[in-house]
């Protein structure tokens, strides 16, 4: 028999409905249920995507006597931290303050007025080392609460007070130099051999990469910039090679359970693959290596095709199970290989790596360690011949993999990350000329400002429905999307769009002591308001509002947004200084704000302002922000006084300094280059 989330559109939640769990939503009905019956309530968090929500769930939530003790002793509340980050963060935090680690499944007890009793994360049906029961510790709970209430409402209230009342001090924005030590801090945690930041289990950090590539971009032949640009090229490579990427049907895994890339923990997220297909992407122009472009286009071609929903936008994520097994859509066994691929079997274990004793439980991952030129040269094929096998051994196991039992997907669509997805779609509809891009970008912008946005208020997330209100950052990612769509399109549509997203973030979400908080004042009242100042697998909502506004005051003039953009890196500065792996994106625009943002206005029709338009993406310009009128008056501030006319004419603008009209390409290309 189903229990409430049934008719949650989360399908998180849903994977819960069958459970013997008297589950609720997050909302007045738990708390107020709680209150009366004078219980604790019992918070689970979760995504759906996550291999060890799905663990704590067979073993305990869908057991029958687990699940009794919880449903006498406790309200149940399930969450999906996708569709409620500020839920997420706010014990999240509690979790940290109170065991130093967090993580999910986060379980949290609470006093019915949502106070934070206790913290932790998974919890095992059994006790191990260093992990009681997940018994156990309802039972320790319940005690407390039973004969220790004062001492439990007090530890309450401290953990409470903590978070509440968490500062933000603020410091002096960054200067170059602090810019360059940050590039050199970076530097001491990168791994030299593997790629990446730090050690197991190893993540993407799109945010410091986006960090590192406008820094190489902006500083080429300095020393900085050579530093920056090699562990850039280096993490890019490694991770394109290693099983974190999936060689037949692409995409990355969130994040790998060892240092070289090997062992994914195979779910695929949305946020991650929209990120990285523009850093390899825009790392291409910077370096023309094709290796970076394939690997974007595969990665595009993964969302427009596996993860794109009817409506136009792209689901949240797919699932790192199936059939009750972590991996298994995607692994071979080397019986298997040998049935499939006969005697072309030796060329993709040369491809692939795979061998009979495999390197993954018995079985074998894909990885790429040899370009296909080593691989012929090794096998003494041509590249001919060794391109058809590719193409051959390919096409089998996609057929295989395709006829599997398929990986669970989180068919919500979440706006922020779509304003990912859509900024990367965009671009490379302009940089590749690609028009299935463009289409994609369209469809994605169309959902997100009609279907995601009733009653012209854009919503967290949607799903057969709509959720909760937007957040900072799907305010500001969406909006820098949609700036990204008009300056690829000429489409003014957009720019209102993104104008209006950018005027609500400013009005409803600012915090008069720097920055912007990631709830709105308008919002349900929690125990805290939530304010992200540090950058996870995403950029942090002051990061991307920071963008925003960079854009923002580029397109309008707008002096005002640029004293809140140097107030919110001020709010940001003391965990940028600090921590500048957690502040990447924070650091990439501050980057470009110091170097100066120059604002290009491309007016007329017919071939020339194409070509100036080709010119303009052609390369990988930071600092560059243009945008085209090709024959009506425009309400952008930028193209005021500058009517269109048949005539392709740019200008060019530096630090509120204009240049004189320019008519030539090549004299546009100069001018970009100045």
């Amino acid at each position: 028999m189903s229990n409430r989330l049934a008719h949650a559109t989360s399908p998180y939640l849903k994977q819960h409905a069958d459970n013997p769990v008297d589950w609720y939503e997050w909302g007045p009905e738990a708390f107020s249920d709680a209150t009366r019956r004078d219980v604790p309530v019992l918070l689970s968090v979760g995504y759906s995507a996550c291999h060890w929500c799905h663990v704590m769930a067979h073993e305990s939530f869908e057991d029958a006597e687990t699940a009794q003790y919880m449903n006498e002793h406790f309200v149940n509340v399930k969450v999906d931290r996708e569709e409620r980050p500020d839920i997420d963060r706010i014990y999240m935090d509690a979790v940290m303050s109170m065991t130093g680690q967090g993580g999910w499944p986060m379980t949290v007890f609470l006093t019915p007025d949502q106070r934070p009793i206790f913290a932790g994360t998974y919890f095992p049906k059994i006790a191990m080392t260093h992990h009681p029961s997940f018994m156990d510790v309802m039972a320790a709970v319940t005690d407390a609460w039973t004969t220790n209430r004062e001492g439990v409402h007090q530890q309450a209230h401290t953990i409470t007070r903590s978070i509440s009342q968490a500062s933000h001090p603020t410091a002096p924005v960054p200067t170059q130099h602090d810019l360059d030590e940050a590039v050199g801090a970076i530097g001491r945690t990168f791994d030299t051999v593997n790629g990446g930041f730090g050690g197991a289990p190893k993540f993407p950090q799109a945010p410091t990469l986006e960090f590192l590539m406008r820094v190489a971009a902006m500083q080429p032949g300095t020393d900085t910039g050579k530093t920056a640009l090699g562990m850039l090229t280096t993490t890019l490579e490694k991770m394109a090679r290693g099983g974190i990427y999936d060689h037949l049907l692409g995409g990355f895994a969130r994040y790998s359970v060892d240092a070289v890339w090997l062992v994914p923990h195979f779910e695929k997220m949305l946020y991650d693959n929209a990120l990285l297909a523009r850093i390899y992407l825009r790392t291409w122009q910077l370096t023309g290596d094709e290796r970076f472009r394939s690997t974007a286009v595969e990665v595009l071609d993964y969302l427009d095709g596996t993860l794109a929903d009817p409506t136009g936008g792209i689901h949240s994520a797919e699932d790192a199970d199936s059939e009750g097994e972590e991996g298994k859509f995607a692994v071979w066994s080397w019986a298997e290989l040998t049935s499939i691929l006969g005697e072309d079997l030796p060329v993709a274990a040369a491809i692939y790596g795979f061998t009979p004793g495999g390197n993954f439980e018995g079985n074998n991952i894909p990885t790429r360690e040899s370009d296909l030129a080593e691989v012929a040269d090794q096998l003494g094929l041509t590249p001919e011949q060794l391109t058809g096998a590719r193409d051959r051994i390919d096409n089998a196991l996609i057929a295989v993999r395709k006829a599997r039992v398929q990986p669970g997907r989180d068919d919500k669509i979440v706006s922020a990350w779509n304003g990912f997805a859509l900024r990367a779609f965009a671009e490379a509809g302009s940089i590749l000329d690609e028009d299935r891009y463009r289409q994609r970008a369209e469809a994605i912008a169309s959902f997100l400002t009609t279907t995601a946005s009733p009653d012209g208020h854009l919503v967290r997330s949607w799903r057969d429905g709509t959720g909760v209100g937007a957040f900072a950052d799907d305010l500001a990612a969406v909006a820098i999307g949609l700036y990204t769509l008009f300056q690829t399109s000429g489409d003014v549509t957009w720019f209102t769009h993104a104008e209006a997203l950018v005027a609500h973030l400013r009005e409803s979400f600012t915090d008069p002591t720097g920055g912007f908080y990631a709830t709105s004042s308008n919002s349900e009242a929690l125990i805290a308001r939530p304010k992200n100042m540090q950058d996870n697998p995403t950029p942090s909502d002051n990061a991307l509002a920071l963008e925003a506004l960079q854009i923002h005051a580029a397109l309008t003039g707008d002096l005002t947004a640029i004293g809140e953009m140097e107030s919110t890196m001020e709010a940001v500065s003391i965990v940028a200084r600090r921590h500048p792996s957690f502040s990447g994106h924070s650091l990439a625009v501050w980057a470009t704000h110091l170097t100066g943002i120059k604002e290009v206005a491309l007016t007329g029709a017919g071939s020339v302002t194409a070509e100036m338009e080709r010119l303009v993406w052609s390369a990988y310009r930071p600092t560059v922000i243009a945008v085209v009128n090709r024959g009506s008056d425009s309400p952008v501030p930028l193209f005021a006084e500058r009517d269109a006319s048949d005539t392709a004419t740019a200008y060019v603008c530096h630090r509120l300094v204009c240049g004189l009209p320019i008519t030539d390409t090549a004299d546009l290309g100069a001018a970009l280059l100045d």
